[in-house]
């Protein structure tokens, strides 16, 4: 018989779920790890990996588009969207078995069912009670839509535009977060007309307005058409298009309509609210070491007020499986959480927006370096730029970046951030030459006071 009792059950296995079950094994607590679906959750099936997949898809087709630039010859014959779908599904079922892998080295009682939360040990899959010391709840999101907005049909959310077997011709995407700007630039790059509409003044508006307008700018030269500060107010579907109204009297026509409007918290059915877990909008409260009201009890991921990104999720897990080993890791800094959107240009952000830094900050200063005054931004064509924020004579509070593989300087961005690093501090680093990451340097400098190319 299956022991059914363990140190920790969690009821997710996505990023969250996942990470915590992997460290807490390592940390020798006993683990039951139940899934309904697929061990990796929505970001490896249905969200960042095969997304991303797309993405670089897309690049490829752009380059090649843009290959006679650089004197080498090549034709784009068009889109197989079946050749794509098997690259990217490809890439998701190589990951998925390597989490199986790995939960079965790291021993944890993987429970596949649907799991309801009964009391604050307890969690029971088809009729069997599964009782834990702890309980981690880490069940995740869905697609949220508008009221009236059904999907169906032409109405789609980004899961069924994942596995699409055609390239739309028209398509107009409501919202312009990361979700809608990522598809707009896949589908554009693969030869359709894309609108975006987005109720709020900028695209991807929570990043930094300066990066906000940059992308814009960048969009408009690909020709992808946006509209902004404008709300939506219906759609009617027939069998030949879909028909989008927005509030200042436009109609919009499409093949295809994508609802981008964000991700709300898979709470309900779960039986959270019986068993006397507080929830404030469909979210889980918790305190800031991720502890709910009912004793025992933790929360992780995007079923908790704040960043809905993977990499969140998969460092609260972590921390949670420290924090009941006894390991009392320190609190995660959720400005500290790199933030990237994988569109074409990209855009990459970790800390405070120059807005936010004003508002919490009497003196703050800014520099931006442009990409324009970067080598290998040259050689690969991108313009761009590394916006930094910084306390007057303080350390460093936010770090903007735009302009292709930008999202790969996050990383330094982000120990930059957390470390609190003054500008006088990170000029003296040696960045390789020709990198994109001298841009950083560039910025750091300038800000220390000794701008070298750069007119300080």
């Amino acid at each position: 018989m299956t022991d059914t009792s363990a140190d920790l059950v969690i009821l997710g296995g996505g990023s969250g779920g996942y990470a915590c079950a992997f460290r807490a094994a390592e940390l020798g607590l006993s683990v039951t790890l139940i899934e309904k679906d697929k061990l990796g959750g929505t970001c490896l099936h249905r969200g960042c990996i095969p997304t991303k997949a797309l993405l670089h898809a897309a690049e490829v087709a752009d380059s090649t588009r843009a290959s006679s630039q650089v004197g080498v010859k090549a034709s784009l014959e068009g889109i197989d969207i079946d050749g794509v779908n098997s690259y990217k599904d490809g890439i998701v079922s190589k990951l998925h078995k390597g989490l199986q892998g790995l939960a079965k080295a790291h021993k944890v009682n993987y429970v596949e069912g649907a799991g309801r939360l009964v009391d604050a040990n307890t969690v029971e899959v088809d009729g069997t009670r599964y009782t834990g010391t702890n309980v981690v709840l880490a069940t995740g999101s869905y697609s949220k839509t508008l009221p009236g907005l059904e999907f169906g049909g032409r109405i789609v959310a980004s899961e069924q535009a994942l596995n699409l077997d055609y390239v739309p011709e028209k398509v107009v995407i409501l919202g312009g977060g990361v979700i809608g700007v990522e598809f707009a630039s896949v589908w554009r790059s693969f030869g359709a007309e894309v609108n975006i509409v987005e109720a709020l003044p900028h695209l991807v508006p929570n990043e930094d307005e300066y990066c906000s307008k940059q992308l814009e700018r960048a969009f408009r030269k690909r020709g992808i058409k946006f509209s902004t500060g404008v709300k939506f107010t219906g759609a009617q579907q027939t069998d030949e298009g879909v028909t989008v109204s927005l509030e200042n009297g436009e109609t919009l026509e499409a093949d295809l309509l994508l609802v981008a409007v964000g991700r709300g918290p898979n709470t309900a059915g779960h039986g959270y609210e019986e068993a006397g877990l507080t929830l404030e909008r469909g979210f889980v409260r918790t305190d800031e070491r991720l502890r709910t009201n009912l004793p025992g009890v933790y929360a992780v991921g995007d079923i908790v007020p704040g960043l809905q990104l993977a990499h969140r999720g998969f460092q609260q897990g972590v921390f949670i499986a420290e924090d009941i080993a006894g390991l009392n890791p320190p609190v995660i800094d959720e400005a500290g959480i790199p933030r990237v959107t994988y569109s074409n240009p990209e855009v990459a952000s970790v800390g405070l927006t120059e807005s936010a830094a004003r508002e919490q900050y009497d003196k703050v200063e800014t520099f931006t370096y442009d990409l324009a005054g970067n080598g290998k931004s040259q050689i690969i064509k991108t313009a761009g730029a590394v916006k930094v924020v910084r306390a007057a004579d303080g350390p460093v509070l936010g770090l903007h970046l735009i302009g292709e593989r930008v999202g790969e300087l996050v990383s330094e961005a982000q120990l930059i951030y957390n470390w609190e690093a003054l500008p006088e501090d990170v000029a003296p680093l040696v960045h390789a030459h020709p990198t994109q990451s001298e841009a950083l340097g560039e910025a750091h400098l300038a800000l220390a006071g000794k701008p070298l190319h750069v007119h300080g």
